[in-house]
């Protein structure tokens, strides 16, 4: 039986392409309702800056268009989701509800909380598995425990692939015919901005929005896919896809990802295969971040291993401060810590080093850098920004020992060779030869008087000695990980 109206309740899922949960109504109903609720809490709370306020609003913003091009509305609400969603259901008469699921703990919580009274006013609620490929529980060991490494994890999601292939969704073709018009949804508010919750919107930050999403993607794929398994480790080259924000806000489809680049390896050759190859293995490291934080949510508030809850960090507000400023002395630090704050973005590999920095070079507590990046950036997505940061401190599902430090010297030698990236955000820099921009404080005094430098004044002295820095780090971490640490269960 065909429900008359069913709503789907749209989070991190804001677009109409590839959307499971769009999909799935459109099949059970005669007429839609889309909605998305304003949480003013999570708006002006700690754990969100400007820069992902701004994409998601400029995503709700194409959304809403997209559905009034259609004759249709978005129903943007905003306040208590249960208050909220009981009033549309009372407005529009609607006896079902569509969401996608999401992992963060926060949601979880506030998904059962819907859905449970909801059902109990007799609607039908339906959650559906939309921002991964496969679920939290489809990808398991054969005894049914979850994957705490990446490899064998890879492993296992490939060969669930070869029978069980998903492809997009076909939720476009399914919604024809089926939004509801705009005197049902009746008034809605208008999509704030950002400042209507403490936050600045900025022309440097990414765009939002579906057919942004789906242009860099078709680019991409078109142009340097082929060269991504060498090019995206280059801060300088635009060799990554750029698609973090957009499948973080949902305004592209998981499964239009991975078929992309099924098909692009399957009509590559050569060297141009790997590169469609490690691109859907950036795909399977973004699945697996999602079923760790889901299996193991205690990830969002403590380390993965246990042993890990013992490390002793130093606390330097001072430090803290030049790490957030990009004030390190060490360029290829402090021109990615510039990226961030500008841009609401950094390159991964930048990711890396910074996160090592932190972590090992100044053994502050990882958790400060992983809330710094999640009110920073604008693909701060909790799974991937918290594996990220538990692996780069050596207490997440990283199979390599703790005993792995980045050289932020070497490490920029090797990724940015002529310092383009740096003299591209540290212009009191630019003028460096390539030998020095790396390292500063290698300058003789006859050079640095040519170029009219002073180590000190235009740019600070290291902040820490990296050869000390890893010694004290090494010493931290010996008596806590030295041993084989038991994995949670």
């Amino acid at each position: 039986m065909l429900h008359d109206v069913a709503i789907v309740w749209f989070r991190r899922d804001l677009r109409l392409a590839d959307h499971v949960a769009l999909e799935r109504a459109a099949r059970a109903s005669r007429r839609i309702v889309c909605a998305f609720v304003l949480d003013p809490e999570l708006l002006r709370g700690p754990r969100v800056g400007g820069a992902i306020v701004s994409f998601f609003f400029d995503s709700l913003h194409e959304l809403r268009g997209e559905l009034r091009r259609r004759s249709s509305d978005l129903a943007l609400l905003e306040g208590d989701f249960l208050a909220e969603l009981r009033g549309l259901i009372r407005r529009t008469g609607a006896t079902a509800l569509y969401y996608n699921v999401d992992y963060e703990r926060a949601a979880i919580e506030r998904d059962e909380r819907v859905s449970t009274a909801l059902r109990r006013d007799g609607l039908t609620v339906e959650a559906c598995l939309d921002h991964v490929y496969y679920g939290a529980e489809e990808a398991l060991k054969a005894d049914s425990s979850a994957y705490t490494v990446f490899t064998p994890y890879k492993r296992r999601w490939l060969e669930r692939l070869e029978h069980d292939p998903r492809p997009p969704a076909d939720s476009l073709a399914a919604i024809a015919r089926k939004l509801a018009g705009r005197d049902v949804i009746d008034t809605t508010r208008e999509v704030p901005e950002p400042a209507e919750y403490g936050h600045e919107r900025s022309e440097h930050f990414p765009k939002g929005g579906e057919s942004r999403a789906r242009a860099i993607f078709e680019r991409f794929i078109a142009e340097r896919i082929g060269g991504y398994a060498q090019d995206r480790n280059f801060p300088a080259e635009p060799g990554t896809s750029h698609l973090s924000p957009h499948l973080r806000a949902g305004t592209i489809g998981i499964r239009t990802c991975v078929a992309a680049a099924l098909e692009a390896r399957a009509a590559a050759r050569g060297g141009r295969r790997s590169g469609a190859e490690t691109w859907l293995s950036e795909l399977i490291w973004r699945e697996f971040y999602q079923q760790v934080l889901a299996n193991f949510p205690h990830v969002e508030s403590e380390p993965f291993l246990e042993a890990a809850k013992r490390l002793k960090y130093r606390e330097s507000e001072a430090d803290w401060k030049a790490w957030c400023d990009g004030r390190t002395g060490y360029p290829i630090v402090d021109a990615a810590m510039v990226q961030l704050n500008t841009y609401g973005w950094m390159h991964n590999r930048l990711r890396m080093i910074v996160a090592s920095f932190l972590t090992k070079d100044l053994l502050l507590d990882y958790r400060l850098g992983e809330r710094y990046f999640e009110q920073h950036l604008a693909d701060g997505d909790v799974a991937a920004n918290n594996g990220g940061w538990q692996w780069s401190a050596s207490t997440g599902t990283d199979a390599a020992p703790y005993f792995r430090v980045f050289n932020p010297v070497l490490q920029s030698k090797k990724f940015d060779p002529d310092g383009t990236f740096i003299r591209a955000m540290l212009p009191q820099l630019a003028a460096l030869p390539a030998a020095a921009i790396h390292e500063p404080w290698t300058l003789s005094p006859l050079e640095a008087e040519a170029l009219h430098f002073r180590l000190g004044r235009d740019y600070p002295y290291p902040i820490v000695d990296h050869f000390e820095a890893r010694a004290r780090a090494l010493a931290a971490y010996a008596p806590v990980l030295g041993k084989t640490a038991r994995v949670p269960k």
